[in-house]
């Protein structure tokens, strides 16, 4: 289904930038997973408020709730250069981590910009994948795919080998797809 995509984002060069926060390691190994796959720079925000095993949950979930920012590294993100931004985070009380609010507020250069975003979790994501739309929104960028992969679609691995099509897909001039936040969605061209 995305096999001429590939050779699309070869050719034309189209320049990725993947944005992620990862805790535990899951979401990481997913934006490794797109990188290997599509091409294009890891971007890892790093979190400065230390978060140990026994606050991550209470106090980072607390944070996320809020919608409140953690100090991060980089503290700017200059997405001028890329063409195509993909953007994850693990769910924290059913809202995008403290990280990935810093991260998206540090966006620059992100209007005009597609984005496709995704969220891991254990089962459900809230609010997360709306959040970060209209965080992205706000700063002039379209988000043109979002994801949900939750335990069980990791572990099947068919779901993410999904995303990363969409992310090939991205690529292509008039792509663009529905939008859902049912758990295990992967949204494609209409």
């Amino acid at each position: 289904m995305y096999a001429g995509f590939r050779q699309h984002l070869s050719e034309d060069t189209v320049k990725i930038c993947i944005i992620y926060y990862s805790y535990s390691g899951v979401t990481r190994d997913i934006a490794e997973q797109i990188s290997a796959a599509c091409g294009g720079d890891l971007i890892e925000v790093k979190s400065r408020k230390h978060y140990t095993k026994l606050t991550v949950y209470p106090v980072g979930g607390m944070r996320a709730s809020r919608g409140e920012h953690d100090p991060i590294d980089p503290g700017v993100i200059d997405v001028t250069d890329c063409d195509l931004l993909v953007i994850g985070t693990p769910v924290w009380a059913f809202k995008p981590t403290p990280a990935i609010n810093a991260a998206l507020a540090a966006l620059t250069g992100s209007a005009g910009k597609r984005v496709v975003t995704f969220a891991t979790c254990g089962s459900q994501a809230g609010e997360t994948l709306d959040i970060m739309r209209n965080a992205l929104e706000e700063k002039g960028a379209s988000v043109i795919g979002e994801v949900v992969l939750t335990r069980r679609d990791i572990g099947n691995g068919k779901n993410v080998q999904e995303l990363i099509g969409l992310v090939k897909g991205a690529g292509a001039p008039g792509f663009n797809i529905p939008r859902s936040g049912d758990p295990g969605s992967v949204y494609r061209p209409a």
